[in-house]
């Protein structure tokens, strides 16, 4: 599975369904990931479409912390994160496979041909907005919103192409990830350096292969799907199957530009998500980590790059707050409901949140300061 590699996610104040005593984080993510918030309507404690349980309103990394902290210290998954990567050791086969990628990618520089680039811009968006944003990161990982079950098959389908692993890992990743943002245990933070946040991750230990005991914690809902479980396994077969039809309908160029310089792109472009949101931009909402909005990785990642937005309201299927914060996968996603194929979409309405001072954090020294007020 060593293609993983994920966005990254913070803090929100959230309605979570669950009484937290005696309860693991199965049951946790069982019962959230259960729930929804609720198309235009307010933000309140009543929207979820839930009854008979016990609400409270707590913070993600509250939740999280309290649930599975000790779970967490018993297998070491949530500390030291770097040096356990230190320790395994250099990841020469995930390397060998980039290098070779990369390679191809700068081959196709001279095969260009414009019906390969055109063809290799149309995947970039099916692997990267239908795939990567609209399926495992806002739809499997957040559940902020529901399709049919073809529907949520085909755009994780769809993601399988970006060659950034299966969905049942890149979703524990990014569970993971969710829980530790910018602490001890965060997979890819710049606070362990900007090469790590970027790829070194990838390239060191075994953040991207977990057990069987993490999986069932962070993803219960995945691994009990046997579909899910097929693509995570099968997931490198959808670009062998592309790369025929390609190779067949257009030869050489066609294969270097569809697929090897096009997955060269979008892992970097997701890539960025992890290092530069966390290093450049402007912050909007009082966080706690990195997280900025940065208009250039909004721009090739159809929308993710609006990461404070995200890191802030992570449940949100919009991204993009303001008119003027371009958010394709949102875009599809609302595509989608027009259509009569997505429901249970949960945005958050700028204008109706209470205003709040914002925080910055200082990368280097790793603390929280005051900073400028909401925009």
């Amino acid at each position: 599975m060593w293609w993983l590699v994920l966005p990254v996610f913070g803090v929100t104040q959230v309605t979570l369904v669950t009484p937290l005593a005696s309860e693991d984080y199965r049951s946790i993510t069982k019962q959230f990931l259960d729930s929804w918030y609720c198309l235009d309507r307010p933000q309140q404690d009543g929207c979820w479409e839930k009854s008979g349980e016990e609400t409270m309103s707590v913070t993600m990394r509250e939740t999280m912390n309290e649930a599975t902290s000790q779970a967490m210290s018993e297998t070491g998954e949530g500390t030291n994160r770097r040096e356990r990567a230190n320790r395994d050791g250099f990841n020469w086969g995930t390397a060998i496979a980039m290098g070779l990628f990369h390679v191809g990618a700068v081959a196709a520089l001279f095969f260009f041909t414009w019906p390969a680039f055109f063809a290799a811009i149309f995947l970039w968006w099916v692997s990267g907005s239908l795939g990567i944003g609209m399926s495992y990161h806002r739809l499997l990982t957040h559940r902020g919103y529901r399709t049919p079950k073809w529907v949520e098959y085909f755009l994780t389908w769809c993601a399988t192409l970006a060659l950034e692993g299966g969905p049942i890992f890149w979703v524990a990743t990014h569970r993971i990830h969710h829980q530790f943002s910018d602490d001890e245990g965060d997979p890819h933070s710049p606070i362990d350096g900007k090469w790590w946040s970027h790829m070194g991750w990838i390239l060191m230990g075994k953040s991207m292969h977990h057990d069987t005991t993490t999986l069932g914690r962070y993803v219960p809902d995945l691994t009990k799907d046997k579909v899910h479980v097929w693509l995570t396994k099968y997931h490198w077969t959808s670009n062998i199957v592309l790369g025929v039809i390609l190779f067949a309908i257009g030869g050489l160029p066609w294969l270097l530009w569809g697929v090897f310089a096009r997955v060269v792109v979008g892992l970097h472009s997701t890539w960025m998500v992890n290092s530069v949101t966390h290093l450049w931009g402007t912050r909007r909402f009082a966080t706690k980590d990195l997280s900025t909005n940065n208009l250039l990785v909004a721009l090739v990642t159809f929308g993710e790059g609006w990461h404070n937005n995200h890191h802030a309201h992570p449940v949100s299927a919009r991204h993009g707050l303001k008119w003027y914060e371009i958010d394709m996968n949102w875009y599809g996603i609302w595509a989608l409901k027009k259509l009569g194929l997505a429901r249970h979409v949960y945005k958050v309405d700028l204008d109706r949140l209470p205003p709040k001072p914002a925080l910055t954090r200082d990368v280097k020294a790793a603390v929280l300061a005051p900073a400028a007020g909401n925009d």
